[in-house]
């Protein structure tokens, strides 16, 4: 059903510049035209990083929410609706205002250029500094330096999660380029939490929050975190924490889940907002077991799962989790953006893997071809197949093998496709 925001967020798509540019000087001055609304946040929490970001800023919201705080909360992309991306004092915002804010700030715009993504980050900020809270979280939507959410002078807290090769057309093709990027939403004096790194990177971020006198919190140095025996292990300078294993499966949550809780210890929370982080924590399409719906109806008594990684860490992380699954025939259906590594993305999940079935992102301007997933998927080992779309790859697998384990991958807009499709 189209709402009066679709109708808005079109016009606002017609905005945005020929080129693509990462510059702030777009967002600077919406965000002067609208009265600095970024300078009236409730305390900002503001987290960068490849991998893990959103998984990691749902933690910390489900641990705030665990100690009676109210949080607001921008992520993108979405999924469904657009609505998702924008959360406030822990509601979805509504029709209504989503449309009204957007509206104003697309009067404020006065027709200039702009990215869909600036001008509905600044309508988010507005948002944002019109209702009260006692936090912001406040996700980067691409890089750091340069991403629109980088215009608060002084956040109680920035959050760096790991860094991998991605978006190297805008951020560099270097694992040191791409850290700058992230490391600069570090400001000046504010604590930053900063997840697992590879080498080259931490020793970019340390540079960066030395230079601006900025105290780290990364991991293995000042916080520690691991699995024991089916509960998660955090430790710090203030001590122990034997917690729950995250909501959210597969080992890398654990490292998120330490990112999440030595942020939460750095805001003075205690030991029950670490358990709600844990406990309470929900973020779809971050393998997602999937109950019910029409796809799960046609699936029958195959396992469907669905995850929105998209890039070669993120393919690691799936092909670890697939290995400790309890052994069953694994299938893919796959749909990419041509913006991105497939073959890094595929050649961990391939020693998992039955056949992939590869699609095209219905919808998608940005989609690989099916014909190029599926080549790309041969390239690194895969028996690999055409279809037309999930519902008939879906239901190819299923006549050959009814008990399989169906995991739909590649995209988070592959993935907002199946969840509005399978209401």
């Amino acid at each position: 059903m189209n709402q009066r925001s679709d109708a808005i967020l079109e016009r606002m798509m017609r905005l945005h510049p020929k080129v693509m540019d990462l510059v702030l000087d777009r967002v600077w001055r919406l965000l002067d035209a609208l009265g600095n609304p970024q300078d009236a946040l409730p305390p900002v929490i503001h987290i960068a990083g490849t991998n893990g970001k959103g998984s990691t800023q749902a933690m910390i919201r489900a641990g705030l929410e665990g100690a009676g705080q109210a949080v607001h909360a921008y992520t993108s992309p979405h999924l469904a609706r657009f609505h998702e991306r924008i959360r406030l004092a822990g509601k979805l915002i509504s029709e209504e205002a989503l449309s009204d804010i957007l509206d104003e700030c697309y009067r404020a715009n006065g027709g200039e250029q702009i990215t869909y993504f600036e001008i509905t980050t600044c309508a988010a900020l507005l948002a944002f500094a019109r209702i009260p809270a006692d936090y912001t979280l406040l996700e980067v939507g691409l890089g750091g330096r340069l991403d629109a959410t980088n215009v608060v002078a002084k956040p109680a807290l920035t959050i760096v999660t790991p860094v991998s090769i991605d978006h190297t057309q805008f951020l560099g093709d270097t694992i040191e380029q791409i850290a700058a990027e992230k490391a600069g939403i570090i400001k000046r004096g504010v604590p930053c939490v900063v997840g697992p790194q590879v080498d080259a990177a931490l020793e970019v971020i340390e540079a960066q929050a030395a230079k601006l006198g900025a105290p780290l919190m990364a991991y293995g140095q000042q916080w520690h975190v691991w699995e024991e025996q089916g509960r998660l292990v955090y430790q710090d300078e203030q001590g122990l924490l034997d917690l729950p294993l995250p909501a959210l499966p597969g080992a890398h949550q654990v490292q998120n889940a330490g990112a999440a809780v030595a942020a939460l210890r750095s805001l003075g929370c205690g030991e029950e907002a670490a358990e709600a982080a844990m406990q309470n924590v929900q973020w779809p399409a971050r393998m997602q077991r999937l109950r019910n719906g029409p796809l799960v109806d046609l699936a029958g008594r195959a396992e469907l799962w669905l995850d929105g990684g998209h890039n070669a860490s993120a393919g690691e992380a799936l092909g670890r989790y697939l290995a400790g699954l309890p052994k069953r025939p694994t299938y893919l259906i796959c749909g990419m953006l041509n913006t991105k590594d497939v073959r890094g993305y595929l050649r961990p999940l391939a020693p998992h893997v039955e056949h992939l079935s590869a699609v095209s992102i219905p919808e998608e301007v940005n989609t690989l071809p099916a014909a190029d997933t599926a080549q790309a998927a041969r390239d690194v080992g895969m028996t690999a197949f055409e279809c037309d779309s999930v519902s008939e790859a879906l239901g190819d697998i299923v006549a050959k093998d009814p008990d399989a384990r169906i995991l739909i991958c590649g995209s988070l807009y592959l993935a907002g496709q199946i969840l509005r499709e399978n209401g």
